[in-house]
């Protein structure tokens, strides 16, 4: 059955349940949103530069120097400046109090270009959670720090033997007087060695099982006994890290949500990531190249398999942008879109699997040369795409999480 199909079920049987009356969505941007989508192309035109070819789904994971990455803070300044990190926040924490459709429309733009300087731990992940579940004081430090675009955050979920299953988790808190000292391992932690901060889920309850017992932190990672193992990616990045705690003293301050309640704001986290149109983005990139370079080539133009194949992308792309705008619009009318955000990403986790393995079939054995050979079509960007592809479908969770989301939630069939 395919995503399509199943939310025609799921909207005839269940969506009509968690709204009063009838509501329609209005797919058309205002002028006010087209202007400010127009503001937002025309920054990154001016910040980013013309030949950049970003592939990875945090444009930062490919920048290698010192240098590099002061560039990043650089534009993250400028994006602060504007606002943008904070844009639907509530005034009283620096935001605007924009809309999510507004949000939406800016990380369509900053990711399609490829452009660095966002956060998107921060600000997609964390902002929301900190707004929802965190104490006065640390809204005031953490979310100014975010807005302002001061501190690079990472986080700290998975370990070796709790990935999909993270109620497995095994990492250790136990409380000291006003600290939590931490042992254990984290691993696939994205940014890890340029955090200065990460939020980590952990144990504090030991005769706790599965969900129980869990609380969330918000960790300095230059804290002593915090040490990372870099972990490279197939296109030779430093994308992940492995990061142990031997003995790392957390102040209580720093416990959001309260003890045991971890596993309630973690998966508030992951619903927030959920809700996302990075993937879209990177994915209309993609297709977007390939059209240019099949314009330019007449014979593959004319193949009526390659048109279908770039037809049938197109579709999808466009659908996927659709199902993305919608769990936004759902936020805006103050709903919590759970397994409507799992639905976009099943959908997104298939487009990219789709655009990978079309773009290479399209391109045919110049499709399999890396970046930085003079034969490679596109800058070699499509390539790299297949390469790294993978991970991406099992980030905020695998697509059998997905499916278990959109059952018992969406479908509300029996677990069992």
């Amino acid at each position: 059955m395919t995503v399509a199909l199943l939310i025609t079920i799921i909207e005839s049987n269940t969506f009509s349940l968690s709204i009063s009356g009838p509501v329609d969505m209005d797919f058309q941007f205002s002028q006010q949103q087209e202007r400010f989508r127009q503001e937002v192309r025309d920054f990154l035109g001016k910040e980013m530069p013309p030949d950049w070819m970003a592939v990875e789904f945090n444009a930062e994971q490919e920048l290698e120097t010192d240098e590099d990455w002061a560039f990043c803070l650089s534009v993250r300044r400028k994006m602060a400046a504007k606002g943008w990190f904070s844009l639907w926040w509530p005034r009283k924490y620096g935001g605007q109090e924009r809309s999510r459709i507004d949000y939406t429309i800016l990380r369509e733009e900053i990711f399609y270009r490829g452009a660095v300087g966002f956060d998107g731990i921060a600000c997609i992940m964390l902002a929301p959670v900190m707004l929802a579940y965190g104490t006065e004081e640390q809204k005031q430090v953490h979310l100014s720090r975010i807005a302002r675009g001061e501190a690079q955050w990472c986080q700290g979920f998975s370990e070796p033997n709790a990935g999909s299953d993270l109620a497995a988790l095994t990492m250790r808190a136990r409380q000291d007087g006003d600290y939590f000292v931490i042992d254990g391992q984290k691993c696939w932690t994205s940014m890890g060695y340029r955090a200065d901060w990460g939020f980590f889920l952990v144990r504090t309850d030991p005769h706790s099982t599965r969900h129980r017992g869990l609380s969330f932190f918000v960790v300095d990672m230059k804290t002593p006994g915090i040490s990372l193992n870099p972990v490279y990616n197939l296109l030779g990045n430093r994308h992940w890290d492995e990061v142990f705690f031997d003995g790392v003293r957390v102040p209580r301050e720093n416990l959001v949500g309260g003890e045991g309640q971890g596993w309630q704001v973690a998966t508030s986290v992951l619903n927030s990531e959920r809700v996302g149109i990075e993937q879209y983005a990177i994915c209309k990139r993609a297709l977007d190249r390939l059209l240019q370079y099949v314009r330019q080539n007449e014979s593959l133009a004319k193949s009526p398999v390659i048109r279908q194949k770039l037809a049938a992308l197109a579709t999808e792309v466009e659908v996927c942008r659709l199902f993305c705008y919608r769990t936004a619009w759902m936020q805006d009318k103050g709903l919590n879109p759970v397994y409507q955000a799992s639905i976009g990403k099943s959908f997104a986790d298939d487009l990219l699997v789709h655009i990978a393995n079309s773009g290479v079939d399209i391109l045919g054995l110049y499709g399999q040369l890396e970046r930085g050979s003079k034969w490679a079509p596109l800058g070699g960007t499509i390539e790299a795409i297949y390469l790294t592809y993978p991970p991406w479908t099992i980030g905020s969770g695998s697509q059998e999480v997905q499916k278990n989301i959109i059952a018992t939630l969406g479908l509300q069939l029996p677990r069992k």
